[in-house]
């Protein structure tokens, strides 16, 4: 009898320290239980920067395909879109909203860059994961100021780097003009530009800003076409980058046009402003086209395909927003798969900022990620594209902005 007491006794205790063990490996944040995760977004489904909309929407999209698929470790994502009409204090009510009452795990995959920084110091301070923003001002890649702060987006000073290369490598006598938004977005990407540039920023013979409340963009255009430059570097949102295009085709000018990443969808900046009209346009690329009839046997095509068909049916597969909130998702799903049952915000940011050499579906070869422990840069190499009236074409080498 006193045999198998101690026998006995001899096996609980490893039981009980396994047990605990099991307990311990659980680890929640705030909005995390055993069958959800709250995650919650804003993006600028209305105002001047509506373009993007179709990014947040994609998010929300692929969670419901996610929660179809059984959820992530077994937990149903709980995920929350609010309108923050790339306006700064409509950002900051949205992001209360979905810290203080709706209680989020974390603001994943925020749209804009001018709501990004809104919100910045708050979600900081609050040790608030601001996950793969879809955003690329420089603010956002500082590890040791905003450790809370995480970009997806291909940074604009990276992305500005990048053309002044291909500038200089193909037209090194170029007279350049400069068009942007006066903000972070399109600052940050022309500081790159300038900076890559070197000497030869002397080059630079005129630049216009606009208002993002500005009507058109009508009277920069004349000023930077009566400069004489052949080189137009143009970084606009969708509805500024679309008249930009339409206006320098009825007044005939027809410099070498270089457009954003950020703004070269077909569907929200290309139709609008005609496709004949596009042609020639170079930007940046770092994921594949879902619209390219050169690519619908890719696997991973075809799987983006079906996602629109049955998540966002009437989005079609050329809109670059709903790729990025396609891609997003994936991310934000890869990270916290990752995060297993340690689900804090600790963690979630741990995982996130260390995913050198990780892709997910649609990048394109050569691209992965890049974020490491204190470098948050998420794609430090890009492909250049070139516009030929029906698809974005990408050519040469995959460069980085070194």
């Amino acid at each position: 009898m006193l045999y198998r007491k101690l026998w006995g006794a001899v096996f609980a205790v490893p039981l009980v320290l396994v047990a605990s063990t099991a307990v311990a490996q659980k680890a929640y944040g705030p909005g995390v239980s055993d069958t959800e995760i709250k995650l919650g977004s804003s993006a600028p489904l209305s105002g001047p920067a509506s373009g993007f909309s179709a990014s947040g929407k994609a998010v929300a999209a692929y969670f419901q395909y996610v929660n179809d698929k059984g959820g992530i470790n077994g937990r149903k994502v709980d995920f929350t879109l609010l309108d923050n009409a790339y306006n700064p204090p409509k950002a900051v009510e949205a992001t209360r909203r979905l810290v203080e009452d709706i209680g989020v795990l974390a603001e994943v995959a925020t749209v804009g860059t001018v709501p990004s920084a809104a919100v910045q110091k708050y979600l900081n301070g609050a040790k608030v994961p601001q996950l793969f923003i879809s955003a690329g001002g420089r603010r956002f890649n500082d590890p040791k100021n905003f450790p809370w702060t995480i970009p997806l987006f291909p940074g604009f000073e990276t992305e500005g780097a990048i053309i002044a290369k291909y500038v200089l490598a193909t037209k090194p006598d170029a007279k350049i003009a400069l068009l942007y938004q006066n903000d972070d977005y399109g600052k940050d990407y022309m500081k790159g530009f300038r900076e890559k540039l070197g000497a030869k920023a002397s080059q630079i013979i005129a630049e216009q800003s606009y208002e993002l409340a500005s009507p058109n963009i009508d009277s920069q255009i004349l000023l930077l076409k009566s400069s004489g430059a052949d080189v137009l570097i143009d970084q606009s949102s969708p509805k500024f980058a679309a008249q930009a295009i339409r206006r320098m085709k009825e007044i005939g000018w027809t410099p070498l046009h270089i457009l954003g990443g950020a703004t070269s969808s077909v569907e929200a900046t290309l139709k609008p402003a005609g496709l004949e009209n596009s042609v020639g346009l170079i930007s940046t690329y770092f994921l594949k086209q879902a619209a390219d009839p050169d690519q619908q046997s890719d696997p991973e095509v075809i799987q983006f395909r079906a996602f629109l068909e049955k998540y966002l049916p009437g989005v079609e597969p050329s809109e670059a927003a709903a790729l990025a909130g396609y891609l997003d998702g994936q991310a934000i799903e890869l990270v916290l798969r990752k995060c297993g049952d340690n689900l804090t915000r600790e963690n979630l940011i741990k995982q996130a900022s260390t995913l050198k050499g990780a892709r997910v579906p649609m990048l394109l070869p050569g691209i992965t990620f890049g974020t490491s422990p204190d470098d948050y840069t998420p794609f430090p190499i890009l492909r250049t594209v070139r516009f030929n009236g029906q698809k974005w074409v990408v050519f040469g080498d995959p460069v980085s902005a070194d």
